[in-house]
């Protein structure tokens, strides 16, 4: 088992939680979560460099580093683990953001039972995206889910209790559905096997049934991915956690969602996500203009922002839905792009938070001249989630709406109807919507006269502050100057000999 990689993504959150359980102070404790986070994001980069390797040498496996181990004989159920250049680009995402985390909670209150819950969310996030056995994903799902109950209700603020109480309960109703889906998968495919790979290229799940789990699969996971009118437990939840839990569960855990709408209900029922995917495309359309009107209307900033992660995590569902290389690609991307830059719209608002106690735009303002620092940074933060060349955001959404665009006319001219064409259209229009509440916001928050004299001794970021916020920064510029590296990261789970298998559209 130690000879595969990627049992070191499960194993050092393992060790990260008994060396916080024995830590004597919060100097160790910090210690042991930077340490770790630190060897997760070079063990994510060694993987990376190793697997583009592999590829440029010819291996065209459709996952790589694969292994399995047999958990319980009876049902077939294996800890099998593998992965492609998506699955290394949400490892990556992952461990970025637990390191970034790890800093934004630098003097968090009780940190040891912080960190314990914390690094337990990371743990599951990071199983989930290394495995390909379908009960073990499940079981990983869950584990990511259980401590955001916890560290809402115990370090948020606001109306935590019912936050987490909501959260909590909408999301174990999505797994109620998600787990019928998969044991139908596993019943259904003619293997009784849990294995992913093994289902999607010798499974036969009829039609009929494909077309009962697929909208259980999507729904099971979209609720997650805060599909409309799933969504309603994320604005509330992001609002009441603490800041490296609003990092995490934006950055990364709501990316469990689109990722699993993509590898189960799509990759193991085509057919369905074929014929149903016209259902789905009008909720998350829905999804990406209402969050975007939604955000406009908001003066606390958390609620802005996770309004605008509604928005933004629908066009990723919106964009799978469309079924050809380019949108996906561009879903893939915009998971990437939206994981780094909420991240560090949730850091920054933390952080101004800390220092104005206050959340409220209206209660703010010149903040520009008083911690120049964090207002830069905001507003990189923002140029990314409108769109502007040169970051992540405008790489996303572009790869998006070209394919999208690129499907709608296909489905137009040749006489299947004009419904993903009218969508495409409606979802560009959310570019424009994003720039009217982003450009609000920092008008009234940074710009203009000081609003409160109390404000004017507040001091800048802090060594940690600044570690965090420019690794999110450097990362979000990275994949908006060079795309091509991303892209060719992941390209090949979309190419056309993978479409074959699985009996895709291209």
């Amino acid at each position: 088992m130690f000879d595969n990689i990627l049992i070191y993504f499960v194993l050092i959150p393992l060790i990260m939680l008994a060396g916080v359980a024995l830590s004597q102070n919060i100097k160790q404790i910090r210690a042991v979560a930077v340490t770790g986070s630190l060897a997760l994001t070079a063990l994510s980069v060694y993987l990376l460099v190793d697997y583009l390797a592999l590829r440029a040498a010819g291996e065209t496996a459709p996952m790589l580093y694969t292994g399995s181990w047999q958990w319980f004989a009876p049902l077939n159920i294996n800890l099998a683990v593998g992965v492609d250049g998506i699955s290394i680009a949400m490892l990556i995402l992952s461990s970025i953001i637990l390191l970034t985390g790890s800093f934004a909670s630098w003097t968090i209150a009780q940190p040891k039972a912080f960190f314990l819950w914390l690094i337990l969310l990371s743990t599951g996030v990071f199983g989930f995206f290394i495995t390909i056995d379908l009960f073990a994903m499940f079981m990983f799902y869950e584990v990511a889910l259980i401590p955001m109950y916890l560290l809402i209700g115990v370090w948020g603020s606001g109306k935590k209790n019912y936050s987490a109480m909501k959260l909590t309960l909408m999301l174990m109703g999505g797994s109620a559905f998600l787990m019928l889906s998969l044991i139908g998968i596993y019943y259904n495919s003619g293997l009784f096997s849990w294995n992913i790979v093994e289902i999607a290229q010798d499974g036969n799940i009829s039609h009929s049934w494909q077309m009962f789990l697929f909208p259980m699969a999507f729904v099971g996971f979209g609720v997650l991915g805060a599909m409309f009118p799933f969504h309603t437990w994320s604005p509330d939840g992001h609002a009441s956690a603490p800041t490296a839990v609003s990092m995490l569960h934006a950055g990364v855990l709501m990316k469990l969602g689109g990722y699993g709408c993509f590898r189960v209900a799509i990759y193991l029922m085509p057919q369905a996500a074929n014929e149903l995917a016209w259902i789905f495309l009008i909720l998350t359309g829905i999804s990406v203009v209402y969050g975007a009107f939604s955000a406009c209307v908001q003066t606390d900033l958390k609620y802005i922002n996770a309004y605008s992660s509604v928005s933004h995590c629908g066009l990723v569902l919106f964009a799978i839905l469309m079924l050809n290389t380019t949108a996906m690609t561009g879903a893939i991307m915009q998971m990437l792009s939206h994981g780094l830059m909420t991240a560090l719209f949730f850091a920054l608002i933390g952080m101004i938070y800390g220092r104005t106690h206050t959340r409220d735009v209206r209660e703010m303002g010149g903040l520009m001249k008083i911690m120049p620092y964090l207002a830069v940074c905001y507003v990189i933060a923002g140029m990314a989630s409108l769109g502007l060349p040169g970051l992540s955001g405008f790489v996303a959404e572009m790869t998006i709406f070209i394919g999208s665009f690129e499907q709608g006319m296909i489905d137009f001219l040749h006489g299947h109807g004009s419904l993903r064409l009218v969508f495409t259209i409606i979802a560009c229009c959310s570019i424009v919507i994003t720039a009217v509440y982003i450009l609000r916001v920092v008008g009234k928050l940074l710009l203009g006269p000081v609003q409160d004299d109390h404000h004017r001794q507040l001091t800048d970021a802090t060594w940690w502050e600044r570690t965090a916020t420019a690794t999110l920064i450097i990362c979000v510029a990275a994949i908006g100057c060079f795309p091509n590296f991303f892209e060719s990261l992941i390209k090949f789970t979309f190419s056309p000999d993978i479409f074959k298998v699985l009996g895709m559209i291209q």
